[in-house]
């Protein structure tokens, strides 16, 4: 089953008057990683029974509750609610007894599955089935999230490839990067059927707003998928030994940059001069850009700048956060000069009192 359910309750009922006055139970669904409810009424039972007994051949290994419980009685039924949670708990055995049969084909079947609105879209199409798989809005949603993490993954073997990289250890970090590609390969075949299950759920009579909102989501998936296409692409699979002597036919699938090329690119002829102060010197390569190529410089760069407007952003917040401080101490000095001025003239006063007393003094002695 795409989502294995751990228990499953009927828990209460609500009295709805449309289209006709009718009783609907809430059906609560325990998984895996979540949880939801469902709102069914009583002849949409009925309708999953008849379902399941066509598609199986079988009837499940539980009854429904009679359908004519309420009829049995006349008037003006004293006793309707005992029935209904009778009926509520006739149909819960019902559910549970589905889901914890020894035998599958029931709660296997896709109409137990609708009727539970468990997610249906996690299954990977196998090679060769073109056909499109069915969504519903939460299983959507879930898979969505699956992608999401599956993008980490990729990441962490990215970077695991280029920290084996960086270490020379050339054969884990080709196998890293073709594990990489393999699940890229992959995301991107999940985020096409991601894309057809919305347009799905579109011409089903998804809202327009929610269809957009989704809409953007895949684009951001897509988005990070170029990404990680273009990081993998980058030559990082070059060792010490290689960059300094390449053997004839070795690393045949390497790009390397020519050394005329790179040197027009790095040094050329004339050297970088500024106006004030001391030449520059000439740029030297580095263990990090030697076995790159042009598009692997370019994407290098622009993580070194990502990397430093990072940097700048949070010096600024540092910054900022002293300022404030300073001000703070600015103005708490300002108070304290004040209370000081305050205190001197305070003691001015007290010291022309106390001349004035001694004078006094001095006139009776």
């Amino acid at each position: 089953m795409t989502a294995a359910i751990q228990a499953i309750y009927v828990r209460g009922h609500e009295e709805r008057q449309t289209p006709k006055p009718h009783v609907v139970y809430r059906i609560e669904i325990q998984a895996h990683v979540r949880s939801w409810q469902m709102w069914r009424r009583y002849s949409e039972f009925v309708e999953l029974h008849t379902e399941l007994v066509k598609s199986t051949g079988s009837p499940p290994p539980a009854p429904l509750p009679p359908k004519n419980t309420f009829a049995i009685f006349k008037g003006p039924f004293k006793h309707e609610s005992a029935m209904i949670e009778q009926r509520r708990t006739g149909l819960e055995a019902y559910l549970r007894a589905i889901v914890g049969a020894k035998e599958d084909k029931w709660r296997e079947s896709y109409v137990f599955r609708e009727f539970l609105g468990v997610p249906v879209g996690k299954q990977i199409p196998t090679a060769g089935d073109s056909s499109s798989m069915q969504f519903s809005s939460a299983s959507w949603l879930d898979e969505h999230l699956e992608l999401q993490s599956r993008i980490r993954d990729v990441r962490a073997d990215i970077n695991r490839r280029d920290t084996l990289s960086d270490r020379g250890d050339v054969g884990a970090s080709h196998t890293a990067s073709v594990q990489a590609k393999k699940k890229l390969a992959e995301i991107l075949s999940r985020v096409r059927t991601l894309t057809q299950g919305l347009q799905e759920l579109g011409v089903a009579g998804m809202a327009e707003g929610e269809l957009q909102r989704r809409t953007d989501m895949v684009a951001r998936l897509q988005d990070e998928c170029e990404k990680l296409g273009k990081i993998l692409t980058i030559a990082r699979q070059v060792t010490r030994a290689n960059t300094s002597a390449a053997p004839p036919g070795g690393f045949a699938n390497v790009s390397l940059t020519p050394e005329s090329n790179r040197a027009v690119l790095l040094g050329g002829n004339k050297p970088v001069t500024r106006v004030f102060g001391a030449a520059l010197k000439s740029p030297q390569e580095t263990e990090q850009t030697r076995p790159l190529d042009d598009h692997g410089l370019l994407q290098l760069q622009k993580v070194q700048m990502e990397q430093q407007d990072t940097q700048v952003s949070q010096l600024t917040a540092i910054l900022q956060r002293q300022r404030h401080l300073g001000e703070a101490i600015n103005e708490e000095l300002r108070v304290h000069n004040e209370l000081l001025d305050d205190l001197s003239n305070d003691v001015d006063r007290v010291g022309g009192k106390l001349s004035n007393a001694k004078k006094q003094l001095n006139r009776l002695g």
